[in-house]
């Protein structure tokens, strides 16, 4: 077979005949002449069916000639493209995306269609039905759309802790995504329910919230709160609208989906989404909303629950904290309190005064063993103990006695060693000025009084710790305070704050002593004040145990209480010493 005899094949029978203009079809000039092989002289003028081997093809072949006239169509075609006739002008078809080329619908098939010129104008076209790739390719970019779009999700419901900025970012993401409209209802609580709304706009969704009794919730919504499945509500559309929940949407062309949020018992909430009735919610849409509710239900769960944590963490701490001590008839109170963890602001440092009937008053500072949550509990254990025993016992190492007794039994029921130090004292006024105190040691570090003379002064006060052992030895110790005189107690985290030009240098008690002298003028706020700033400045930011200070200072009848600043000596230490300017 020579280049001619493919040539001379006609598309119609599929034979090869003898080399003639006659009857070669038109478009098989254009053929090139092929190096084909010497074939046997018995298969020279064999006629092989080439029909087959072009109804085997994926695309489907149409050639016209020269005029636009339909010369052939192949098997394929003639399935795809069944208006298209030979011997038929193709454009009387009327098929415009073939002509056109590249990718176009007909009869709900999805084809594509390539142009092949030929010479003297003569072309051929190629068509292929890509109806399935497309359709795959079609969903494979609407998974991972889907996906990408969870996945922001996931990232921007991850971070708000606090219900109403959960709620504000819910159906921020909603819209455009989900909704041209989205509405959230958090349960009811106290029987008002909350609810939040972002609305189609340009740059960003507009949101807005309010809040609506629960009994004037339509019944499609109280019905997601109890947990029933999603569906579509013409009436719900119409309750929606009526209500105001759906701006630029009416009645007659928005579509809705009603999805109830996942919560821990109960649904978190209810999500309300709707859109134009051009975009029906499909399946996949369905799909969507509800992965979405789920991821939305998860974060407002988790806010809900630290809001619900942060309350009562907040609550407790409240009655954890040092307490102000009371007003009492010429003394002067200071205080200062710096848990070591200031996220928790409590720690196991404490202080506080009680009044007593015959006008004195308990006063107290102390420290117990561990630091932190635990340590904050013994503490309010001991106070409580405290306020107990001191309408009972006002002798203060009798109280002291008492309140050890107390403290053995609790931590030998509790099974926990635990121990405390304290100086507890009784404070008393004079009638012509001045104050008396009476103070008793529990192990913990001696007061330091503050002399109108400007000196500082140690108490010479000493005990064993509280809640060790049955029987401590505690030491007691009288002072008497003339008017303008302080009694200076503090806890360990002032004279064992480390820090320092090394950093790891304690503040001691001589350092402290220097930052007092000549303090003597300051009111007792702000000698309690100038202490924790001393320490803190020495810390250098540094870490630090609970730092406790309770100054009581002697007021004397008609005392003008000075200027803070004006009373702070200028330092004349070196820098070693921890000294600040005011």
């Amino acid at each position: 077979m020579t280049a001619a005899d493919v040539r001379d094949w006609d598309p119609g029978d599929g034979r090869i005949s003898t080399p003639s203009a006659a009857r070669a079809p038109a478009w098989a000039a254009d053929v090139p002449a092929l190096p084909l092989p010497a074939l046997a002289p018995d298969r020279a003028h064999a006629a092989p069916d080439w029909s087959e081997v072009v109804e085997h093809f994926r695309e489907g072949l149409v050639v016209c000639d020269a005029h636009g006239v339909v010369r052939h169509v192949s098997p394929v075609a003639e399935r795809l493209l069944p208006e298209v006739a030979p011997g038929e002008l193709l454009a009387a078809a009327g098929i415009a995306g073939l002509t056109a080329g590249g990718d176009f619908t007909h009869r709900g098939r999805r084809l594509r269609a390539r142009q092949v010129s030929l010479s003297a104008a003569r072309c051929c076209w190629y068509v292929e039905d890509v109806t399935e790739s497309v359709t795959r390719a079609d969903a494979l970019l609407a998974e991972r759309a889907r996906s990408a779009f969870l996945a922001v999700v996931g990232e921007k419901l991850g971070n708000p802790l606090h219900p109403d900025r959960a709620a504000a970012a819910v159906v921020r993401l909603a819209v455009p995504a989900l909704a041209e409209v989205a509405v959230l209802v958090l349960a009811p609580r106290s029987g008002r329910a909350r609810w939040w709304r972002a609305t189609r706009a340009d740059d960003a969704p507009a949101v807005d919230s309010g809040v609506l009794p629960a009994v004037e919730l339509p019944a499609a919504i109280a019905e997601g709160l109890d947990g029933g499945e999603p569906h579509t509500l013409d009436w719900l559309v119409e309750q929606a609208v009526s209500a105001g929940w759906l701006p630029g949407l009416t009645a007659a062309e928005a579509c809705a989906r009603v999805v109830p949020l996942p919560g821990r018992d109960a649904p978190a909430g209810v999500l309300l989404v709707a859109r134009r009735a051009t975009r029906w919610y499909d399946e996949a849409d369905t799909a969507l909303v509800r992965a979405f509710a789920a991821r939305a239900g998860a974060a407002l769960t988790t806010a809900l629950l630290y809001r619900d944590q942060a309350e009562v963490a907040d609550t407790l701490q409240a009655s954890l904290v040092p307490v102000e001590p009371a007003e009492a008839a010429g003394v002067q109170w200071g205080t200062a309190y710096r848990p070591a963890q200031a996220g928790l602001r409590i720690g196991g440092d404490f202080y506080g005064s009680h009044r007593l009937a015959d006008g004195g008053s308990v006063f107290f500072l102390g420290d117990v063993s561990g630091k932190g949550v635990e340590a904050a509990v013994f503490t309010g254990q001991l106070r409580q103990c405290l306020q107990a025993l001191y309408r009972v016992e006002s002798q203060p190492v009798r109280l002291l006695k008492l309140l050890n007794d107390a403290l053995l039994e609790t931590t030998q029921a509790q099974g926990q060693g635990r121990f405390a130090t304290m100086v507890l004292g009784v404070v008393r006024p004079h009638r012509e000025g001045g104050l008396t105190l009476t103070m008793a040691g529990g192990g913990h570090l001696p007061p330091l009084v503050l002399r109108g003379s400007g000196e500082v002064e140690p108490v010479p006060l000493s005990g064993m710790l509280v809640g060790v052992v049955s029987d401590p030895r505690i030491g007691e110790v009288t002072v008497r305070l003339e008017p303008g005189e302080t009694c200076l107690l503090y806890s360990d985290g002032v004279t064992e704050a480390r820090g320092g030009r090394r950093g790891d240098e304690q503040f001691g008690t001589e350092r402290l002593v220097h930052a007092l002298t000549g303090c003597h003028r300051m009111p007792a706020p702000a000698l309690a004040e100038r202490v924790e700033q001393v320490t803190c400045d020495w810390l250098a930011h540094g870490d630090h145990d609970d730092i406790a200070v309770l100054a009581l200072r002697a007021a004397g009848p008609g005392e003008r209480t000075p200027r803070h600043l004006h009373a702070v000596p200028v330092p004349t230490g070196s820098a070693d010493t921890g000294e600040t300017r005011p």
